[in-house]
């Protein structure tokens, strides 16, 4: 089985989460990108949660190849951390983000699995945390003629009538939903999932040897029009978010509840 799994480098978001609430988060003149340079890039976490699917599957007794592909400026720290985690093959397909959208991107990612000889399993995180989403999961099942199966938080090998197959548990708020899928298919992985593991040190070190495959864009056979982007970002912004807290005080616990609950009926939240 050759499984691809399809990872974005991101800004830490716990990083640009502490710029916002310290009031330094700054977008530059030109209405787009961020002035902050310290922010670091990693793998998007859900991303990196695929990986540890396809992990697990291996973990399990399945015979598999586990490749992980990444389009962006420069991906190399990234697919060497998904070396250091035990990915067979990284590959890069360098190109500027910033003058795409996720149409583009998902032609470039299913163009590189068709080229690299397919994929019985396509896994991808749910979403990015950068922008959420979640649509080039779909875009690249849609591209490919492959089913999708999104939010999981378990994908096992399964065996059916007409060849290989996966089982996987799907996130719902009525529940875990249980689906059979025939191979090839794509399915996009969850933070239920569970954390994934942790390079060791000598992973690492045996990681900065192995160099990831160019793809230049060129070798995808793709044409002018679908390297046009169909979504255009023309503002991002910070939003101003105010809050105001009010401290109800009392002589007891029981008075302090009972003035909560006053207020709450005269600001009609409560009947």
């Amino acid at each position: 089985m050759r499984i691809v799994v399809c990872a974005k480098e991101v800004l830490d978001p716990d990083a640009v989460n502490t710029y916002a609430l310290a009031g330094r988060l700054v977008i530059g003149e030109d209405g787009k990108t961020l002035t902050q340079t310290a922010i670091p890039r990693l793998m998007n976490a859900y991303d990196e949660q695929a990986i540890e699917a396809a992990l697990r599957l291996r973990d399990a007794g399945v015979d598999c190849t586990i490749g992980v592909v990444s389009a962006g400026p420069d991906p190399a720290t990234l697919l060497k951390h998904a070396a250091a985690l035990g990915a067979n093959e990284i590959a890069a397909i360098p190109i500027d983000t910033s003058t795409t959208d996720y149409h583009v991107i998902a032609r470039l990612l299913a163009a590189y699995i068709r080229k690299s000889g397919g994929a019985d399993l396509v896994l991808c995180g749910r979403q990015a945390s950068d922008d959420d989403q979640g649509v080039i999961p779909a875009l690249i099942g849609e591209i490919l003629g492959m089913p999708v199966v999104t939010i999981a938080r378990a994908v096992e090998l399964a065996r059916s009538a007409n060849g290989p197959a996966v089982r996987v548990t799907r996130v719902t708020p009525d529940g875990d939903e249980i689906v059979e899928a025939s191979c090839p298919v794509v399915v996009t992985i969850s933070n239920e999932l569970g954390e994934p593991r942790y390079p060791t040190t000598a992973k690492k070190i045996a990681a900065r040897r192995m160099k990831p495959t160019i793809v230049p864009v060129d070798d995808l056979s793709l044409s002018p029009e679908d390297l046009q982007p169909r979504v255009r970002l023309t503002r991002q912004f910070v939003p101003i978010i105010q809050g105001d807290c009010e401290f109800i005080s009392g002589n007891t616990p029981a008075e302090v509840a009972a003035r909560l609950i006053q207020r709450l009926r005269e600001d009609s939240i409560l009947q």
